[in-house]
């Protein structure tokens, strides 16, 4: 079933700043009731399912963060939460969110992922500049992540930052390999920066949405408060998987209608 709106949820220049930029902040998706709902959902998701790990790693820890913070720096994170939750469930589908999504990538939509990070107070983790296609890669750029605000960003929780029109690009070369045997992919700290960025703050219940090829990053949360937001993953029905994160797996089509390609089988478990 469709939960696409009646209405365009997005005005003509909210479309062509995300064409241009490869980012756009939609404020207000979810209003404060389904925000607090979700919140406390998360906090429940948190006690019984996530894990808190050191993070990515590789030697761009080094150059984000100072020996000491780096021993401390820690991330908290679970994929799926709408297969454990029914508030997560309904988020996926939200008619704003979901409305304004096919403004941009087109009639036919499919829910790829849902993954919970959370940065804890004063040593939340980091992130470098990447690309998000190299942990879940597309054939090409018809994909949006969404980022869910449970809490306020700014630059003291590290507020997500972008380097507008970097998915003009294409997929770009990351670096995965280093002396000491593999690392997270991220992008060389010595050719991409995050001086160069747009931050890009927001409110509990708005959404920020990038491209899967839009350059990104953020600084650490210095704050004694945890910095909590979910990313939502959806693509056209199309862009196929080649590798990565639940590559293999259907995902719900929230929006229009998955076409069949010659050599197409059932989906698995039809």
């Amino acid at each position: 079933m469709s939960v696409m709106t009646e209405i365009d949820v997005l005005n003509e220049d909210q479309v062509a700043f995300y064409n241009d930029n490869g980012f756009l902040h939609i404020p207000e998706v979810y209003t404060a009731e389904e925000t607090q709902e979700l919140s406390n959902e998360m906090d429940r998701l948190v006690e019984d399912w996530a894990f808190t790990s050191p993070g990515w790693s590789g030697p761009w820890r080094h150059a984000y963060m100072d020996p000491e913070t780096e021993a401390q720096s820690k991330l908290t994170a679970m994929h799926d939460l709408h297969l454990y939750s029914g508030a997560w469930a309904r988020a996926v589908i939200n008619h704003r969110l979901v409305g304004g999504l096919t403004q941009l990538l087109g009639p036919n939509l499919e829910l790829h992922h849902t993954t919970m990070h959370i940065k804890p107070p004063q040593t939340g983790h980091p992130f470098p500049m990447h690309q998000d296609n190299p942990f879940y890669g597309h054939s090409d750029g018809r994909y949006i992540d969404c980022l869910v605000h449970l809490d306020d960003t700014c630059h003291e929780n590290g507020e997500i930052r972008f380097l507008a029109g970097s998915h003009k690009r294409g997929h770009l070369e990351h670096v995965l390999e280093t002396e000491d045997g593999p690392c997270s992919p991220h992008l060389p700290t010595d050719e991409y920066s995050m001086d160069d960025t747009v931050p890009v703050p927001a409110r509990s219940g708005d959404v920020v949405l990038f491209c899967i090829d839009t350059v990104h990053g953020s600084y650490i949360n210095q704050t004694k408060q945890p910095r909590r937001l979910v990313r939502l993953g959806y693509r056209d029905p199309d862009n196929r998987q080649e590798f990565g994160q639940s590559f293999g797996r259907p995902g719900l089509i929230v929006s229009g209608y998955r076409s069949r390609r010659d050599g197409d089988e059932l989906l698995p478990g039809s």
